[in-house]
């Protein structure tokens, strides 16, 4: 037989397509082609190849090898496609039979030995492949996170003879059967943070509700140590959210079995570019907004980002998704994360501090806070202040509430909302505002003192009352009254 036929699975953003690697011998002068829009890495996998079934003993033919991977218009590359192709050019030369070729998708970068080398993008090639009725042989490598998909059988292998003789039936690989070895998740605990009890019941409301935060206040005060506590306080991750978050880590091969079920929590600095933040590239990869999936996105010294970085996240803040358009590309991630914010109140930081040694102008102040947009600011559903520790509290011993305490009020917020309208405050649409937000009469009369007052947008005015939705849930009432709607009001009081 002079022709072979496997499967394989491409990246595209999220979805992992399927591509059918097509491997025919013909007469001529010997020649190794690949077609099927293969980038560089694609291509240089004819000297992996080559050199690994000829060091594995394998006649290697002098013949005319075509490799066609379809699609021909969707773009190929990494060097998962050295597995398929020379398990195709074995059995197109009757090295190996054919008649389980069509059991499996392969997928696994060779060494010139013929080991298999992990690859990238095994969690989400799985996670997207698991319904199509084929099993997968990867490298032994990737199995572990590749099992964590229930529905998916997977092979480990760890040499391309191993696979060989496996599809010989002369030595079978066993499907991977053991639970991956994780650890419970592990967050720096609220308790170690003093003071700033405020602070933390706004977190707190964050958590329950899924809404983003703006912490405005001096160095020192304890902005990133908050943010670092955030995680902690979020109920665990459902085995949903933990796989569409391990795929996208898997993308990028930053993705670590040992920590199934943690939250991600990312803290890209200030010299991060919108590509960063948002993704891209000509083969477009996920920035820190998808990688930070169900998790926490935590910006610090915001005013320091450059303003246009910073205008890339009104649209995911909005959407919850990304979509990134090249010339010949286009891919979405999703982008539903919780952003955590801080900065300081001005240049040199101490405005307002107890200390009194500010030296700023007001000027001054206003260019400052005027890096951050008034639309970026009105996505952000609670803005606080975070005052310097005072030094009684901070001579004293920190004896705050724990995380798991707080932990368990949030879990039971989230459970009511969940039975109430199936998701999160913070997703609420405007029809659902309306119909699970709407104030009691008292409350409708001071949100309207408020809406003339502080000049609020429409968007803001549907965050107030989110906002106020979600202290009603930790609250455990049913009704949105005005004392829900006064404490929510008072996190969109900064003065910008």
């Amino acid at each position: 037989m002079s022709l072979a036929v496997l499967y394989s699975r491409a990246l595209s953003g999220m979805e992992a397509e399927l591509v059918t690697v097509e491997v025919h011998l013909a007469n001529g002068l010997p020649s190794f082609t690949i077609v099927g829009l293969p980038e560089t890495e694609v291509k240089e996998s004819r000297e992996r190849v080559r050199a690994a079934l000829q060091n594995c003993q394998f006649d290697f033919p002098a013949r005319r090898i075509t490799v066609n991977l379809a699609p021909a218009d969707l773009p190929k590359e990494s060097g998962r496609y050295d597995l398929p192709i020379a398990l195709g050019i074995l059995a197109a030369t009757g090295q190996i039979p054919t008649d389980r070729l069509a059991e499996y998708e392969y997928a696994g970068e060779l060494a010139l030995t013929g080991e298999l080398r992990p690859i990238r993008g095994a969690l989400a090639m799985t996670y997207r492949a698991a319904n199509s009725g084929r099993a997968f042989i990867l490298p032994e490598a990737n199995a572990a996170e590749a099992a964590l998909v229930e529905a998916a059988v997977v092979y480990p292998a760890k040499t391309l003879l191993q696979v060989a003789a496996h599809l010989a039936r002369r030595e079978t690989i066993k499907p991977y059967l053991n639970l991956p070895e994780t650890l419970p998740p592990h967050y720096p605990d609220m308790s170690e943070v003093k003071g700033q009890e405020q602070v933390k019941r706004a977190l707190e409301i964050a958590a329950a509700g899924g809404h983003s935060v703006l912490m405005m206040g001096p160095p020192g005060a304890g902005k990133s140590m908050l943010a670092a506590r955030f995680p902690g306080i979020l109920p665990q991750m459902t085995q949903q959210e933990a796989l569409e978050s391990a795929a996208l880590q898997s993308l990028d091969g930053s993705f670590d079995v040992s920590r199934w079920k943690s939250r991600p929590y990312r803290a890209p600095h200030h010299t991060a570019s919108g590509v960063a933040l948002v993704g891209g590239g000509s083969n477009p990869r996920p920035g820190e907004i998808s990688m930070a999936l169900h998790g926490v996105l935590f910006l610090d010294e915001l005013p320091e980002f450059d303003r246009s970085v910073l205008e890339v996240l009104r649209e995911p803040l909005e959407s919850g998704h990304i979509t990134i358009s090249r010339a010949a590309r286009r891919a979405e991630f999703p982008a539903q994360f919780q952003l955590i914010a801080a900065m300081n109140p001005c240049p040199c930081g101490y405005f307002g501090h107890y200390n009194g040694k500010c030296r700023c102008t007001p000027d001054q102040i206003s260019r400052y806070r005027g890096k951050i947009s008034g639309p970026l600011l009105d996505r952000i559903d609670i803005q606080i202040e975070v005052p310097a520790v005072p030094q009684d509290d901070l001579l004293g011993k920190a004896a705050g509430e724990s995380s798991l305490s707080v932990q368990q009020r949030v879990n039971a917020a989230r459970a009511r909302q969940l039975a109430r309208q199936g998701k999160n405050n913070a997703l609420l649409s405007v029809t659902e505002i309306d119909a699970f937000c709407t104030p009691d009469a008292p409350g409708i009369a001071l949100l309207q003192q408020a809406l003339s007052r502080l000049n609020l947008s429409a968007r803001a005015y549907h965050r107030i009352l989110k906002v106020a939705r979600s202290i009603a849930d930790l609250a455990g009432s049913d009704a949105v009254t005005r004392s829900h709607i006064a404490e929510a009001v008072q996190y969109r009081r900064l003065n910008f």
